[in-house]
């Protein structure tokens, strides 16, 4: 089996191959140059798979929330290769990618800036090296985000940096996670993936939806 994923709704654009039990990665700091690079860097890893885009079996891509441009470059990126070669697409909240770096048992909070002072949440329980979602995704202003989160977490993402002195102050028992753990790691699109395609959990090109929470900035206006 093999399968082709990208994550793009961050500053970090990262591709994973599953090759037969073997996991591929690649990654670089996109920035504003992901549509000019995201083509061209999945024709180089294929080239250096000697894979064809017929070849692969599955297509994945990391749903949001997060930018909304590299929400839209990603999924119509892979939109477009599934169709190509009619293959079923696998969407990955990347708030669960992001999520899968924390090592630690117990609660885990993934937090990604919004900006306007509001914060893309998602809170699990990791437990017997298993990851459950506990709560619905969520966007939460500060303040909020200070009260709706209790116990002892994990926290990681880029709001960390943003929050750091309110959150110590605010939340004495959270574990803030160093910069190394914010960054989305194609290994864990690769697992996920695997995972939802154990439990049958696909999409075909046309039904792999975003994940904006931020629903009225993503509505043309007049």
């Amino acid at each position: 089996m093999k399968i082709l994923g990208i994550e793009t709704t961050g500053e970090y654009f990262c591709i994973g191959v599953y090759d037969n039990g073997r996991v591929y990665e690649y990654g670089l700091k996109a920035e504003r140059r992901l549509s000019d690079i995201i083509d061209q860097s999945i024709k180089r890893v294929l080239e250096a798979l000697g894979w064809k885009a017929q070849d692969i079996d599955y297509f994945a891509c990391g749903l949001g929330p997060g930018s909304f441009t590299g929400i839209r470059i990603g999924i119509a990126t892979i939109k477009g290769l599934s169709w190509a070669v009619n293959k079923p697409v696998i969407g990955i909240p990347s708030l669960d990618i992001l999520a899968a770096n924390c090592p630690y048992p117990g609660k885990v909070v993934a937090a990604l800036d919004a900006r306007r002072e509001l914060v893309y949440c998602g809170v699990y329980e990791l437990k017997n090296a298993r990851l459950a979602k506990t709560k619905p995704y969520m966007l939460l202003s500060k303040e909020n985000f200070f009260k709706k989160i209790k116990g002892r977490p994990y926290i990681l993402g880029n709001a960390v940096a943003l929050y750091r002195e309110d959150i110590l102050k605010r939340m004495p028992r959270a574990t803030l996670l160093g910069h190394d753990y914010w960054r989305p790691q194609a290994r864990n699109i690769i697992a996920l993936a695997l995972e939802s395609i154990r439990r049958k959990k696909i999409n075909d090109t046309f039904s792999v939806q975003p994940i904006y929470l931020y629903p009225k900035e993503c509505q043309v206006k007049k």
